[in-house]
């Protein structure tokens, strides 16, 4: 769980501000999007066997550079 604890002297930008990079680091929002609907265990390997390849090409396109 993120928790941001605010001092009397804290402003509240920085302690939104704080909030927000905390949950993006901790991947919450990640999550959610990702368990929004059910993926069938096929698709589930197709788009991570797609993502895979991506990965691959970026790769090999950087290294020749």
């Amino acid at each position: 769980m993120t928790l941001v604890v605010l001092n009397e002297t804290d402003r509240l930008e920085w302690a939104i501000k704080h909030f927000r990079r905390q949950v993006q680091r901790s991947g919450v929002l990640r999550d959610v999007k990702k368990k929004r609907y059910y993926v069938k265990p096929s698709t589930a390997k197709r788009i991570k066997a797609a993502a895979a390849q991506r990965r691959r090409h970026r790769s090999v396109r950087r290294s020749r550079a």
